[in-house]
């Protein structure tokens, strides 16, 4: 049951819901100012505290529901609800599809690219499954008052909330995580003390492939030598099916949670993943989906939109460990991946030999500066994939593409709105045929989309 809580320091206010906020929380007015209440519905009537003002907007705290919507459920047993990433618990899962679709409409009206009216935006596609989906845990231990414990930070806080159960973590995943806290006590392991800046484990990462059912185990450090270290992770390789153990050296500066540093203690150095018939090494901190049956589901979408023919090249731009240009291989002439980290091009051209895939070409620098060179080059650019991070294209590289006019491009998003934002560019010179948003995290208001866009021939002029 969601617990409400007070703030003494405010009266109780009524307030009717109205819509949802891009972070999941109902959104309502007081005094012809916009307030935001985190698990309040559209809908709702309820009683609420405000606990933050700020110039144009309020921050209210729920105290209880005085009219309910007939969307509501139950939120999960047994959970804090400060915690993160279950800021959709409450709402029928039906519901946070809609919800999903009307943040990218909704972003689309705010920044209204060329045309945006026309484009057709298509239902969400739902998770095959809407609990225990996600297959990596990266949770925090800290000690303080005698006593260790084991999960995630509230949001915006310090505060640690203990996690025996999550309800959207895979169950072998969060069994590992508190079996590695139980040898963690069992030895006396050191634990990082933020408060005193003492150095131990602060972070335990598990990682499982879903296709071998393989468990990738990370402990991440403050400071290098942490005494048994090596004691605990022999004992953690006899947890069932951990088949490696790596410590990842970070800093109390890093606001990151990983460091640079990242070695292996003991067993393999990469799990196998396989997605659509290839097969992916994944080492500790190379990027991969959380969600491995829904990303199937994303890359075959971004494949399909693509359209792609034997003859053409396809640039793979922001390629990580080449998931998709491996994927298009192929369906296509050749593969360019760009990638600017090295450790991800290395584990791309890896993923090339292990697949036996011998017309991609995987290299490192960045995309606005590459892409024109390989057109100086003579190289066709055909058809072009991006999958950037939540800050979307850059306007240097929005600025290359428009100067190299690749015929078509697929874009897959993880921001509704720097996607609307980059589209009022983009638009310029290319059609919106289609967004095909797809649910990669149930019961949060993560986005994840794939757009199709199309070169307007005849009609741009540089």
């Amino acid at each position: 049951m969601t617990k409400f809580t007070k703030n003494k320091s405010e009266k109780d206010i009524i307030i009717t819901i109205k819509r949802l906020g891009i972070n999941g929380e109902g959104i309502g007015y007081y005094k012809k100012k916009i307030i935001f209440i985190p698990g309040a519905l559209p809908g709702e009537v309820v009683v609420a505290k405000i606990i933050d003002r700020h110039p144009h907007y309020l921050e209210g705290e729920l105290v209880r529901i005085k009219e309910k919507s007939p969307d509501r459920v139950a939120f999960p047993k047994g959970v804090d609800p400060a915690v993160g990433g279950l800021e959709l618990a409450h709402l029928s899962y039906p519901k946070q599809l809609e919800f999903k679709q009307h943040l990218i409409l909704e972003s689309l009206r705010k920044y209204h690219p060329r045309d945006y009216i026309k484009y057709k935006v298509k239902k969400t596609i739902p998770a095959p499954n809407d609990w225990h989906y996600r297959n990596k845990a990266q949770y925090q231990i800290e000690f303080n008052k005698g006593k260790s414990k084991l999960g995630l930070y509230a949001p915006n806080s310090r505060r640690l909330i203990d996690l025996p159960e999550m309800p959207t973590q895979t169950k072998e995943t969060q069994k590992t995580e508190r079996e590695i806290k139980k040898l963690i006590d069992k030895l006396h392991i050191r634990i990082a003390d933020f408060r005193r800046h003492n150095d131990g484990i602060k972070t335990i990462v598990v990682r499982q492939s879903q296709a071998t059912g393989e468990i990738q185990v990370t402990l991440i450090t403050i400071g290098k030598k942490i005494r048994d270290l090596k004691l605990l992770a022999s004992q953690i390789m006899k947890l069932p099916n951990v088949v490696s153990i790596f410590q990842n050296e970070t800093q109390w500066q890093n606001p990151q949670v990983w460091g640079n540093k990242t070695i292996k203690l003991l067993g393999k150095s990469h799990i196998i993943e396989e997605m659509l018939g290839k097969k992916f090494k994944l080492s500790p901190r190379a990027f991969f989906q959380l969600n491995p049956e829904q990303t199937s589901t994303l890359y075959s979408e971004a494949l399909k939109y693509l359209d792609l023919t034997p003859d053409q090249t396809l640039i793979d731009a922001y390629a990580g460990v080449g998931t998709l240009g491996i994927l298009a291989s192929d369906q296509v002439r050749q593969v360019i991946g760009i990638e600017s980290i090295p450790e991800a091009v290395i584990d791309a051209q890896e993923n090339c030999h292990l697949n036996h895939v011998r017309n991609a070409e995987y290299i490192q620098g960045n995309v606005e500066k590459l892409l024109p060179e390989l057109k100086n080059q003579g190289v066709p650019i055909d058809a072009l994939i991006v999958d950037p991070p939540r800050t979307g294209l850059s306007k240097k590289l929005i600025k290359t593409l428009l100067e190299v006019k690749p015929e078509t491009f697929v874009y897959v998003s993880c921001n509704p709105a720097t996607l609307a934002k980059d589209l009022v560019l983009l638009s310029e010179a290319y059609d919106v045929r289609v967004i095909q948003p797809v649910d990669m995290m149930p019961q949060t208001p993560r986005w994840e989309g794939v757009t199709k866009l199309v070169l307007r021939k005849n009609k741009y002029v540089k």
